[in-house]
């Protein structure tokens, strides 16, 4: 998709954190939540409309390919 002129942002969370940097993607997003809940509680919006507008964010202000931005929190049910 990056080749296509598409730009890309892959939402992960911290348990593979090192698989993804393996990888090299061109933006990863990480966050604090578990494996299956990568944009926090189901029904907590606030909290998935910030996963989502870190992502957007990071699509204009990467400032180098391969970047990683682990977002600050904590998983809270």
């Amino acid at each position: 998709m990056e080749i296509g002129g598409i730009p890309t942002v892959v939402i992960g969370v911290g348990a593979f954190r090192d698989r993804l940097a393996a990888m090299r993607l061109p933006r990863t997003i990480i966050t604090p939540h578990p494996m299956g809940r990568t944009l926090g509680v189901p029904g907590d919006y606030e909290t998935q409309k910030k996963v989502i507008l870190a992502a957007l964010d990071l699509l204009e202000t990467a400032s180098s390919p391969g970047m990683i931005v682990d977002l600050p929190g904590r998983y809270q049910v």
